[in-house]
């Protein structure tokens, strides 16, 4: 990764930063490109939605070259409505009284990739993750 010295006035603090650290202009236009949920609308800030991120990927126990790489989690609100509905049962003895439904904010679509990283004596170690596409409001299990 190539290093550089950013100089500037306070007031072009985003952009300069944009500028040093390519990853967090990638975290930033991923971000404005997010697919909108015609069911939850733009209403609530704080729903669940998909969250983009920069971590460093450095093998625990090999000396191997560290990667930067851009993740993704899902966060947010869902519906605030929980429910608990009687179970009926035919039988003298009632294992579950109720049955309780909620939702969570989960990956919905994710998609499989891979970084390599490059260590000592040459030799190349694949390390592989979940990249997330998209996150819903499912029923929490």
């Amino acid at each position: 990764m190539k290093s550089s010295v950013c100089v500037g006035p306070p007031s072009a603090g985003l952009l300069l930063v944009l500028v040093c650290c390519p990853l967090l202009g990638l975290v930033q236009s991923a971000s404005s490109n997010k697919a909108k949920d015609p069911h939850l609308g733009d209403s609530d800030p704080q729903r669940c939605m998909r969250h983009h991120f920069v971590e460093t990927i450095t093998h625990p126990i090999y000396k191997c070259n560290s990667k930067m790489v851009l993740l993704a989690r899902c966060e947010g609100h869902c519906s605030h409505t929980t429910r608990s509905d009687p179970l009926i049962s035919f039988s003298s003895v009632l294992k579950q009284a109720f049955k309780s439904t909620c939702s969570c904010c989960r990956p919905h679509t994710s998609k499989l990739k891979a970084v390599r990283l490059r260590c000592s004596g040459g030799t190349r170690i694949t390390a592989t993750y979940r990249y997330i596409l998209a996150c819903n409001c499912e029923e929490c299990s």
